[in-house]
C-alpha cells in the first residue's frame, strides 16, 4: 500500500471533498472559516500543491475549478493508522488494541 502522508490542512480538505465529492476553492474556504480563520489565497495555494502530489483532481468550470479527492478515505485512514502504529507500537498492532481495551 502506499504511503499516504497528508499534512493537517491537507486531511481537513479532504474531510471536505470526501463528505461533498467535488468542491471549489471559494467552498473550501467558507467551511473551512467555520472553524478556524483560514486565507482564501492559503486554501488556494494548499489545494494547487495538492494538485501537484495527486491528492487531488481539478476541472474547469468557466473561471472556477472544481476539486475533488483522488485519494479514498478508508486508504488514507490505514495509511495514517499504519504510521500511528510504527511509530507509537513498533508496528504491533496487537499492543494498539490492549491499550485500547486497558483505555475503555
Amino acid at each position: 500500500m502506499k504511503k499516504l502522508k497528508p499534512t493537517d490542512s491537507e486531511l481537513e480538505i479532504l474531510q471536505i471533498l470526501w463528505e461533498k465529492e467535488t468542491a471549489t476553492v471559494r467552498e473550501i474556504n467558507d467551511l473551512l472559516n467555520l472553524e478556524k480563520e483560514v486565507g482564501y489565497t492559503t486554501t488556494l495555494k494548499i489545494m494547487q500543491i495538492m494538485h501537484e502530489k495527486g491528492l487531488l483532481s481539478r476541472e474547469s468550470s468557466g473561471r472556477q475549478h472544481i476539486y475533488k479527492a483522488e485519494v479514498q478515505q478508508t486508504e488514507v485512514q490505514q495509511s495514517l493508522l499504519g504510521r500511528f502504529i510504527d511509530a507509537t507500537f513498533k508496528g504491533d498492532a496487537t499492543a494498539l488494541v490492549i491499550s485500547l481495551y486497558k483505555s475503555s
